[in-house]
């Protein structure tokens, strides 16, 4: 039986426009699943339903509507495809993370670091919003790991 998801259904008026970007924003800072124009879906836990409910409350105090639902999908297939398409939206954004990581690879020790620590930071982000881990989540830990190394000089050829 496919698991349980909260969903958040919403209206918002076009203008003033800030309101609309700013929850757009959140709604992509949380991973969501876009099931249709004004309804997202998350995995329902005790955390996504918070947030969404937060939500939700700047949605009707910028003169929208919004209510929250606890749904359980259709079919196993449709929650497949929901997870599949989350995770392939995390994926993106971890071989993002990766193919930083590697180009700065040949970067001075200071650079790297500074760019180690920009790139945990983004990492922290995505995990947030990982709710289905692809295996481009290891990969992107494991360069981000590598990039933190110290630079060791090759050894010295003897004449």
């Amino acid at each position: 039986m496919p698991g349980e998801w909260v969903l958040l259904s919403y209206r918002i008026p076009r203008e003033p426009s800030t309101p609309r970007i700013t929850i757009w924003r959140k709604l992509k800072r949380l991973g969501v699943a876009q099931i249709s124009d004004g309804l997202i879906a998350l995995p329902a836990d005790a955390r996504t339903r918070e947030h969404l409910d937060w939500i939700a409350d700047e949605i009707l105090d910028a003169g929208g509507s919004a209510s929250i639902w606890i749904a359980h999908p259709g079919t196993t297939t449709t929650e497949r495809d929901l997870a599949t398409a989350m995770a392939t939206a995390r994926a993106a954004e971890y071989a993002k993370v990766t193919a930083e990581a590697t180009a700065a690879a040949a970067c001075d020790e200071p650079a790297r670091l500074s760019l180690t620590r920009r790139l945990r930071a983004e990492l922290r982000r995505i995990h947030r919003r990982d709710y289905f881990p692809p295996v481009e989540r290891d990969q992107a830990t494991a360069a981000v790991d590598a990039l933190a190394q110290p630079i060791t000089e090759p050894e010295e050829q003897p004449s």
